[in-house]
Formats: C-alpha cells, structure tokens, sequence
C-alpha cells in the first residue's frame, strides 16, 4: 500500500502525456495534409535545387550556377543558408522523389518534432504544456512556414530538442545527453545559421543555474567547431567562406543608418503579434482590463510620438513611405498585431521580473534574443526571422495560465479552448491563401506555356521563387540581361510582382498582353499595396493582410527589334505594366 500513492501519479502522467502525444500528432497532421500538395513557393527552388545537386556531387551541394537574380551567378554567392536542410531534402528526394506532396510529406517530420518537442519541454515550464504546445501549432507563423521545404522548421526542432537534451543532461549530469545536445546545436547552426546562438543562450542558462563553470562548457566547442570547419569547407570548395559572408550580407539594411533604427523594432513587434497570434486571441485572459487598457494608450502615445519625431526620417526609407502611404488602410491592423507584439513580449518580461531564475531567464532571452536579431541583425524583417520564439511563447502563455488557476477551472479551460481555436481558425486560413497564391505561380506557368507554345522566336521569362522554378521545368529559358540577345519574334514575360523583373523598353516591343490570375482568398502574405509582408518587411510592415487581394499580372512582351544587352535598362524594383 506504501507504493501505491507514489505510482498512481507515474502512470496517470505517463498516460496524460501519451494522450496529448496522440492529440498533438493528429492535430498537427490535420493542418498540414490539406496543403501537402501546395506549389513550390518563394526561396524552396534553392534549397530543391541544392538537393539535387547533392544527389549527383553529395559534397559539393552548391557546386552550380543559377539564374536568380537576373543573370548567372554561383549557388554559393546566392544562398544564404548552410546544406543541412537540402541534404534532408535529398533524401526526400533519393526515397519518395521530388514532387510537391512527397517534399511536403517529408517535411511534416520537422514539424512534429517541433510541436512535440515543444510539450516535452513545456513539461519542465510549465503544469499546461498540451497549452504550450498547441499555442505554438497554431499560429500563423508555423502552419506557413513549416508548409515550406525551405531551413527554418528543421532548424527550430533540433533547436528545441537540444535545450530539452542540454537542460535534462545538466539536471541528470548524464555526459551522453549533454554530447547529444551539442551535436543538436550543430545540426541547428548547420541548417540555418541563427542555430549557433544556442551556445550562448545555453552558456548563459547553464552559468545562472549552476553559478559556476564546469565541465559541461567544453561541450559548446562542438557546434563552434562544426561552423568553423563549414567555414574553411566552403572556402576550399568554392573560394568564399560561407558563414562570414552571410554575416556580412545580414544587417546590410540598417548599416550606416542607426537613426532610422527605433522604426524597425515596431515593425517586427508587428510580426510577432501576426505570427504569435495566441498572444493576440489569449491576451484578454492573461492580462487584466487595466493593464490592456494601459498598454493600448501606450502604444497610442509611442505611435504618436514615433510619428512625430521620425516623421521626416520616415520619408526617407522605403518602409517609412509605404507605412505612411498605407496608414489608412491598414493602420488599425497594424496597430491590432503591434498589440499582440506588446502582449508577447510583455510575457517573457513578466515572467523573469516575477520569478529572477534560470528557467525564466533561458525563456526571456530566448525571446528578446531572437527580437533583437530580427529587428535589427536580419537582412529584412520577416516572419521566417521570428519563428524560433513561437515555442518559447506557447510556453510563457501556459506558465501565465498557470496562476490564474487554468487546471482546475473548468469556465476558464473553456475559454483557452476558444481562443486558440480561434487562432487555429485564423492561422490555417492565412496558411491557405499563401498555398493558393503558391499555387497560381504554378498554374499560371502552365497557362503561359500553352499560350506561348507556337511562338515564332524564343521564350524567355524573368521572375524567380517558384514561377521560375515551373518555368524551366517546362523548358522556358531564363532571361539574363548580360547575355541575352532578344530578337524579332521572340517573346518575354515578366511577372509583376517580382521586384527582380524589369520590362523592356516600348521601341523594341511590338505589342504587350495581360495575363492575369485571381486569387481566391481575401488574405495576403506578400503585397506591397496591401502592407504584407510575411516573406520580407520590404513589402510592408505587415505579416499578412485582410482584405480584396489585386490578381496576380503577367505581361506577355512581343519583341519588334532586337535587343542587345547593352540595350537593357537597370534594374528597378517593380516593373511598369500597363
């Protein structure tokens, strides 16, 4: 009988958990195979196209030219991010093939690592973590970036599951979860690059927990060692060390230009509202009426007076001008996902202020970390930068719950049910209308093909992200304004929403036509005339917008005169079409 007590509570929590596995697995595949035949979208022909590659030359993965950016240029020069992810893709690729639903299939593993992953460790934070866990489901950032097959699922699951392995190994002083922990942190680091800022968010945990150093620093030597040896790698291969040069082509948007920086951390406060969006539908909960009602007249004030003083700074930046020119339409939702940002943020300071120990420091640098690396060290703000806080939010909103009591009453288990169902609701359908725009690449492809088929001369094409990637699977050649000639007869489209695409001069054109494409869904991801800007702030401050979403426009130029390159004009950032 003296047992008793003791393994009742063992196997209900071992059967608790169990049931929240199988919860958290059907739920995260119930939101991602709707969409798993989604279009090759944005940045994932790199990361394709690498993998590719690696199934014919396994250790030169970015040993080729592509034509991204409007002429031929080395993978090594273009990409930004190291091999890992397209080494996982090759395997896809190498088992099931290339196809959408194969790739997307393959990457809904990362995924669920990361959903389960997060409760895992949310068990340690938190007596809610099915909370935590579902709170990071269900945001827009993750059910649209991890429909992806670019860098940045996989790196949050090995991120997470090296602070579960680093945390439990200090705690257990087990030198096999510690060793298993470092070689995570470096699959992280060798996926995308913000993986290596575990080793000082872990050094700065560990050192407050344990209040010394010990032994367990030796173990961060390991993913330094793998960045470094990736580093010298790359230079060997391809003459330019990798890893420096992102570094370097990283915070080229504000260098030279710190005064125009108290702009940018509203900016991706906004993100993090849009992306984080349980901190938005659950604020009523963890917050009281007064403090809302405070940090809604702050934040009227901060605008205001942001408005004020950086009024003649704003007109000088592409962001400041699109803002002002934008304020109308898309103000109140700027304001509403800024709010969510505060709520957010907010969360992580509460919870270091209240409790001053190692689990809620490891959480609020977690996410005043990965804030200030997007805000201010990224090329662009974007909701990719953002993602790896999402986990360490669903946990401080279960920690927050906590102590109002959310185990045991029943009205309020209700009403978190609701709020994240109405996240949910909101995610998936934001995560929908990016796929449909993703797929009107594709399908616009196949429409232009079919029109073009007969054409007297050649075809060229401009544009890249996934138009590009269907494009020359049809066998539509590229253009490249240092080589190409074009010719009487021959024909070149460009897509308009590309800021790589730059029309011709009217002399040379015989005639233009329009193709357009409607999209279906009255939400967007990326529009500059409607603020979104999930994919890159250069597009507005925005994540996704809500509202009549313009169609997608494809111009059909007829070439009268040949056209040398000499002849081409300098690239702009939108192309004019009639």
């Amino acid at each position: 009988m003296s047992t008793a007590p003791a393994v009742e509570p063992l196997q209900v929590k071992r059967r608790s958990s169990a049931r929240s596995f199988i919860l958290l697995t059907v739920t995260t595949l119930l939101c991602f195979l709707p969409l798993s035949g989604k279009a090759f979208h944005l940045d994932d022909p790199l990361f394709l196209w690498s993998a590719r590659q690696i199934t014919k030359h396994p250790l030169s993965p970015y040993g080729f030219q592509i034509n991204w950016y409007g002429q031929l240029t080395p993978m090594s020069k273009i990409t930004k991010n190291p091999p890992l992810a397209c080494y996982y893709s090759a395997v896809i690729g190498g088992v099931a093939g290339f196809s959408e639903r194969a790739m997307h299939l393959g990457f809904l593993l990362p995924a669920l690592a990361m959903v389960l992953g997060t409760y895992r460790l949310a068990q340690r934070f938190t007596r809610s973590p099915l909370i935590a866990a579902t709170a990071t489901l269900l945001t827009p950032g993750v059910l649209v970036s991890a429909n992806s097959v670019m860098c940045d699922t996989l790196m949050l699951a090995f991120w997470i599951w090296a602070v579960i392995f680093w945390l439990e190994g200090l705690d257990l002083r087990k030198r096999g979860y510690l060793l298993g922990a470092a070689v995570l942190m470096a699959a992280a680091a060798l996926t995308k690059y913000f993986g290596i800022c575990l080793v000082p968010l872990l050094l700065a945990y560990s050192v407050a927990k344990q209040r010394k150093l010990g032994a367990w620093v030796g173990y961060f030597l390991l993913p330094l060692a793998a960045l470094a040896g990736y580093q010298f790698w790359t230079q060997a291969l391809y003459g330019l060390g990798m890893f420096t040069d992102a570094l370097q082509f990283a915070p080229q948007r504000i260098t030279n230009a710190w005064f125009r920086a108290g702009f940018y951390p509203l900016v991706c406060t906004s993100f993090i509202g849009g992306c984080a969006l349980p901190a938005l539908t659950l604020a009523p909960l963890v917050w009281s009426r007064r403090y809302i009602l405070i940090a809604i007249l702050l934040e009227a004030i901060s605008i205001a007076i942001g408005w004020a003083i950086m009024g003649s700074y704003l007109r000088t930046i592409p962001m400041g001008i699109l803002i002002q020119q934008l304020w109308k339409t898309a103000g109140l939702e700027l304001a509403v996902y800024i709010a969510g940002g505060v709520s957010a943020l907010a969360l992580a300071a509460v919870d270091i202020w209240e409790l001053r120990d190692a689990d809620s420091l490891l959480l609020a640098l977690w996410v005043f970390g990965t804030f200030v690396f997007a805000a201010f060290l990224n090329w662009t703000i974007n909701a990719r930068s953002v993602l790896p806080l999402i986990p360490a939010l669903g946990i401080l909103v279960a920690r927050r719950l906590d102590k109002l009591g959310v185990a045991s009453l029943r009205p309020l288990q209700t009403r978190v049910a609701m709020a994240l169902f109405v996240s949910g609701f909101f995610s998936f359908w934001i995560a929908y209308a990016d796929a449909d725009w993703a797929n009107s690449a594709k399908q616009m492809a196949e429409v232009l093909q079919q029109r073009t088929k007969d054409a007297p001369g050649t075809v060229w094409f401009q544009g890249h992200w996934g138009f590009q990637y269907y494009m020359e699977q049809m066998g539509v050649h590229p253009f490249d304004s240092n080589t190409t000639t074009l010719r009487p007869g021959d024909i070149l489209i460009v897509p308009k929403v590309d800021y790589t695409s730059v029309g011709p001069p009217r002399q040379f054109v015989d005639s233009v036509e329009l193709q357009e494409i409607p999209l279906q869904e009255p939400v967007a991801t990326l529009n500059s005339t409607m603020g979104a800007g999930f994919y890159s702030s250069t597009y507005g401050p925005l994540p996704f917008a809500f509202g009549k979403v313009p169609p997608e426009r494809y111009a059909i130029f007829h070439i009268g005169r040949t056209l040398r390159p000499e002849q081409w004009p300098p690239a702009v950032f939108r192309v004019g079409l009639p």
